[in-house]
């Protein structure tokens, strides 16, 4: 689990158009790095579109927006396109940058464990430090948690 002040992971992953995405191209700007289970389901359906309705809001502040989530590039592409989202989406697939930011783990449905991605949201400096994380992530408002 990453904590204030611990630099970035590096990771390369496939990005939503099939490109090899390099966490490396991450420097130099501020970045929101956010974790979230599956794409079109209703809460990240809500906190993708979120992100985007307030995506002007976000890069009038310096940051980069990436999310991730252990679909496939090809979902991600059919994602992003349905709802126009404007950044990147990460598919990480092995779950092997989840578990190194520790945003997988134990989950419960229907009162039964099982391993998952958890929703959280990490923010960067321009350096690649971890300066916040929001683990209470509200979907529909997001970028207010984020801005605020």
């Amino acid at each position: 689990m990453l904590k204030i002040g611990d630099r970035m992971p590096h990771f390369e992953v496939m990005d939503q158009d099939g490109n090899i995405f390099n966490s490396n191209s991450l420097t130099g700007r501020k970045t929101i790095i956010y974790f979230y289970p599956k794409d079109n389901t209703s809460g990240c359906t809500a906190e993708a579109c979120n992100l985007r309705d307030n995506y002007a809001a976000l890069t009038a502040q310096g940051y980069n927006v990436v999310g991730i989530s252990k679909d496939s590039a090809k979902s991600h592409k059919n994602f992003a396109s349905k709802y126009d989202l404007p950044f990147t989406l990460l598919a990480d697939t092995s779950t092997e940058i989840l578990q190194a930011f520790g945003a997988w783990g134990e989950k419960k449905m229907y009162g039964k464990p099982y391993m998952g991605t958890l929703r959280k949201t990490f923010i960067f400096d321009e350096e690649g430090i971890l300066v916040r994380v929001i683990e209470q992530v509200d979907t529909k408002n997001h970028a207010s948690q984020i801005l605020d």
